[in-house]
């Protein structure tokens, strides 16, 4: 996957706090070891550091990040070079597909800013460690991210990684924002368990992640995809189910304590968005998952 050379980035849609300290008291996680992966498991692609009941003191304000973004990350052929840049790159080309598509039925779509930071930040959820994973805050509608993330689920979660594999993860993250304006975030239920609605919701955004990656090169930040980006992605998806997870931490599958589904269902339902290219085949909602 390469980007567009002559693609011209929007760096303003990416806040670059990297190697600022975080003011106040940071979010606290115990547990050892296995608290943290079974944290991480709850949090990774999706989670609410407020839904553990963690980190929801009243937090510091994310202030605006350093310049260096909106000097260094202009074009696309600068999002081939470098890490940072490709994450503005995906962000833009993620919310220029979704701004089009709620034009098409008559919507507005708002942005949502991608947090970059390292280590700890304070966000509208509470304070947040890199430990958690990334993750949207629907309190104040942002994406954060640790780059180093995406050396984890390659050495943690046995990811085979790449550059569509970090494209997954943005637009699954995303994904939760259109759900947050449309109403589905907030009016699904959130109950554990293989049939349950934090199941589903994850599922959904898989789906809607999977719908983008048809439509990326029509937004002009992307080349058109080739079958290992979509491999990428699909690895990716696998890495983090449920079931894998818990069979790695626990040596044993409980459907029962589920939130994001198996890593079959979120390759199928990743496939079927990218597959159908449209919102409506996403609806996990009804019938059997």
């Amino acid at each position: 996957m390469t980007f567009n050379p002559n693609a011209s980035l929007d760096p303003s849609q990416v806040t670059d706090v990297r190697g600022r300290s975080v003011g106040g008291r940071g979010l606290a996680i115990g547990g050892g070891t296995v608290g943290l992966i079974l944290t991480i498991a709850y949090l990774l692609l999706g989670g609410n550091p407020a839904d553990l009941g963690i980190g929801t003191e009243n937090p510091a304000i994310v202030e605006p990040g350093n310049s260096a973004l909106s000097t260094e990350c202009r074009t696309g052929q600068d999002a081939n070079a470098r890490a940072d840049c490709r994450i503005v790159g995906y962000v833009n080309s993620v919310q220029a597909f979704w701004r089009t598509e709620f034009d098409r039925v008559g919507e507005r779509y708002q942005n949502s800013n991608t947090v970059l930071y390292t280590d700890a930040v304070n966000t509208g959820c509470g304070g947040a460690t890199s430990q958690v994973g990334p993750f949207y805050c629907p309190n104040d509608q942002r994406v954060y991210l640790d780059l180093g993330f995406f050396d984890e689920l390659q050495s943690r979660f046995g990811a085979r990684g790449g550059p569509f594999a970090e494209a997954y993860v943005v637009a699954h993250e995303y994904a939760h924002h259109v759900q947050d304006l449309t109403g589905m975030l907030s009016g699904s239920s959130r109950g554990q368990g293989a049939e349950g609605g934090s199941v589903r919701t994850e599922l959904q955004a898989d789906c809607l992640a999977g719908v983008w990656a048809n439509h990326a090169a029509s937004t002009g930040f992307l080349q058109p995809l080739t079958q290992n980006d979509i491999a990428e992605a699909l690895d990716a998806a696998s890495s983090v189910g449920d079931d894998r997870i818990q069979s790695q931490i626990q040596g044993q599958v409980n459907p029962e304590t589920w939130t994001h589904g198996s890593s079959a269902q979120r390759q199928h339902w990743f496939l079927t968005g990218y597959e159908q290219g449209t919102t409506a085949e996403c609806d996990t909602f009804s019938g059997p998952i």
